[in-house]
C-alpha cells in the first residue's frame, strides 16, 4: 500500500532524471495528470501520455534535458504530505527561487502554479515545489 502517491511520482521523476532516462512511468490519477500537465506547460518535461492498458492506467512522462544533457528539473520538494498538510493564502504562497521555480497548488479552482494562484487571488494546499 502506497501512503503518498504524489510523493512517489515526484521521487520517480527525480530518480529517472538523475539516471538520465528518456521517460518514466507512474500510476495514473487525476491529480497526477494535472501535475504532469502543469510541468509540460511550464517547460519542465517534454510531454506526457495517458496509457490505459490492463487494470491500472499509467502515465508515461517524457523527460526533458538541455543541450548539455543536464535535466531541466534541478530539484523537487514535496511540501504538503498526507501526515502534515500545508495550506497558504494567496499572499503567503512561496516564491520558489525568487520566481525561477514553481510551486504547484491545489485550490478550490483546480490545480495550478503559484503564479496563477496569485493572479486569481486564491490560496490552497501547497503540493510541491519544482525548480
Amino acid at each position: 500500500m502506497m501512503t503518498d502517491p504524489i510523493g512517489d511520482m515526484l521521487i520517480r521523476l527525480k530518480n529517472a532524471l538523475m539516471a538520465r532516462h528518456k521517460s518514466v512511468i507512474v500510476s495514473a490519477s487525476k491529480i497526477k495528470l494535472e501535475i504532469a500537465r502543469i510541468l509540460k506547460e511550464e517547460g519542465y518535461i517534454e510531454d506526457y501520455k495517458y496509457i490505459k492498458e490492463g487494470t491500472q492506467p499509467k502515465i508515461e512522462i517524457i523527460l526533458k534535458y538541455d543541450e548539455n544533457k543536464r535535466p531541466v528539473i534541478a530539484g523537487v520538494k514535496r511540501i504538503s504530505k498526507p501526515g502534515r498538510r500545508i495550506y497558504k493564502g494567496y499572499r503567503d504562497l512561496p516564491k520558489v527561487f525568487d520566481g525561477f521555480g514553481i510551486a504547484i497548488i491545489s485550490t478550490s479552482q483546480g490545480i495550478m502554479t503559484d503564479h496563477e494562484a496569485r493572479k486569481r487571488k486564491v490560496g490552497g494546499e501547497v503540493i510541491c515545489e519544482i525548480w
